[in-house]
């Protein structure tokens, strides 16, 4: 299969030997080489991102296959017989999407996440579901758990699923009992789960467990037992020890919604009150609940800074209500969310409501934008792979189709950030990559222009651009993680702490 090549000795090309090898010009078979087949040898864009899995008889692929439709795709599910490499689609819906096949131990039922499209006034829903092959029949599970659930294990025995959900600022693991879908978390700590594998006596469940203060770890569980506390296996090295603490926040918003953050203080902020950083998560569907290389806020702790790590309205693990509150709306509820949240955290004596920033990437960065334009509370924004012009954004991003689903003409221009450019009075510091196409780069210059347009008559102003012309939407490379996280900091320098500003020296 394209993007996954499949060898098994039953099904080697002619010539080939039974374990696969493949026969030399004399006909002897050459140790270590494995016979290839390309199952999907033209799929065009059908397996683009593919999730596939394969039978435990080795017989058949079960794989995402993206159809074409007007003006994009969606994403249905297909059967792709091993010996012939003939391909059958089994589910496919106008209103919905298939993701993450899993086949059960026998081999006869899949289990699929499930998803509801999305329209202009309705948010995405997510489900598990079991398709059972025989039958050509699907069932959904849990359907009243208010969670999205991620794609699933099953237990050897073929009776429960195994699945990860973000979960009020966690991402735990539950169990999913197929035969009636009742719904059991596993675990019943903070940390958020992945890379989820049950043990073949189906007692153990092994997963990879972060937080937003630990970096991933191995672990294992009991397959059973609720809200427990993982048990930690060797693993390669330590944890890494935190220059400081973290805390939860919960404030409640003018509709009464609780709006829950993550807090990440440093060492000493109680006696001596700490600058605070306003950091805003991307997506926009997303919750701050794992450990993140990209974005991470104990390098800024390590500083001195408070980072609030808020989950507005769009946020995932809350409910659908918390996705519908700002479907649409960019610019109202998520905007207002982190207003409040922010106050809350300012209200804390371990916190200077005197020194804040805000931040944010992708989303994050509209959010980010979006502060910019409607309030100079925060000294200096920092604007990542940010969304500027929303009818200039929607149809150049890579996923223009998604888009065009969501986000109507009117819906663009109500929220579009760029109309309140007259109203930025707060440095900014602009960055963004050249090989951006989620976010092009088209977004980044037009709002370092207009935002240069606005500068003194000399060309003096208090905005500065990070341009990278060889990263994507996020910036990979370790050595351009260094002049990112230094050119952030002495910005927050420059605009929170008052310092003189002074090019890094990285960048000279």
């Amino acid at each position: 299969m394209a993007g996954g090549t499949t060898s098994a000795a039953d099904t080697a090309p002619d010539g080939a030997a039974p374990d696969g090898t493949a026969p030399d010009g004399a006909g002897a078979a050459q140790p270590g080489r494995i016979a290839l087949r390309d199952l999907t040898p033209a799929p065009g864009r059908a397996l683009d991102e593919a999730a596939f899995d394969v039978s435990p008889d080795g017989r058949t692929v079960a794989t995402t296959w993206q159809v074409t439709e007007r003006g994009g795709n969606r994403s249905a599910l297909a059967l792709v017989d091993v010996a012939t490499g003939a391909h059958r689609i089994v589910l496919d819906d106008p209103d919905l999407e298939y993701g993450g096949p899993r086949f059960s131990p026998d081999g006869h039922r899949l289990a699929v996440t499930v998803h509801s499209r999305t329209t202009a006034t309705t948010p995405p829903d997510q489900w598990v579901g079991v398709y059972d092959v025989a039958l050509d029949e699907l069932m959904l599970l849990a359907q009243d758990w208010d969670r999205w659930p991620g794609r699933a294990r099953w237990t050897p025995d073929g009776r429960a699923l195994l699945v990860v959900a973000d979960s009020d600022g966690t991402a735990p693991v539950f169990r999913v009992e197929v035969a009636d879908g009742t719904v059991t978390r596993l675990t019943g700590d903070h940390g958020a789960y992945s890379d989820v594998l049950v043990s073949p006596d189906g007692r153990s469940v092994y997963a990879l467990r972060s937080a937003v203060d630990a970096a991933p770890a191995p672990v294992r569980l009991d397959a059973v037992t609720a809200d427990q506390d993982p048990t930690y296996l060797p693993a390669p090295v330590a944890p890494a020890a935190l220059p400081g603490r973290l805390d939860a926040l919960t404030a409640t918003a003018e509709d009464g919604t609780a709006v829950r953050a993550w807090l990440c203080l440093p060492e000493g902020a109680s006696a001596a009150a700490a600058p605070l950083l306003l950091w805003i998560h991307g997506g926009p569907l997303g919750s701050w609940n794992a450990w993140s290389w990209r974005w991470n806020p104990w390098l800024a702790v390590a500083q001195g800074y408070a980072v609030l790590l808020p989950d507005p309205a769009l946020s995932t693990g809350y409910g659908q209500r918390m996705v519908e509150r700002g479907w649409g709306r960019w610019g109202a509820e998520p905007y207002t969310d982190l207003m409040t949240v922010t106050d809350a955290a300012e209200a804390r004596p371990d916190v200077d409501e005197t020194r804040t920033a805000a931040m944010g990437g992708s989303f994050g960065g509209y959010m980010a934008n979006w502060v910019a334009g409607h309030t100079d509370r925060f000294a200096g924004i920092v604007t990542h792979a940010s969304l500027w012009a929303l009818d200039q954004f929607g149809p150049t991003t890579d996923a223009a189709y998604y888009w065009r689903r969501e986000m109507t003409a009117e819906m663009a221009l109500a929220n579009s950030p760029h109309r309140f450019v007259d109203e930025i009075r707060t440095p900014m510091l602009v960055v963004h990559g050249d090989k951006d196409y989620r976010v092009p780069i088209g977004e980044g210059l037009r709002l370092w222009a207009e935002l240069a347009e606005r500068g003194a008559a000399d060309g003096t102003m208090p905005h500065k651009f990070l341009y990278f012309p060889d990263e994507n939407h996020w910036i990979l490379s370790p050595q351009h993680a260094k002049v990112w996280y230094t050119t952030v900091f002495a910005f927050l320098d420059h605009t929170v702490h008052g310092k003189d500003w002074e090019t890094p020296e990285i960048l000279r």
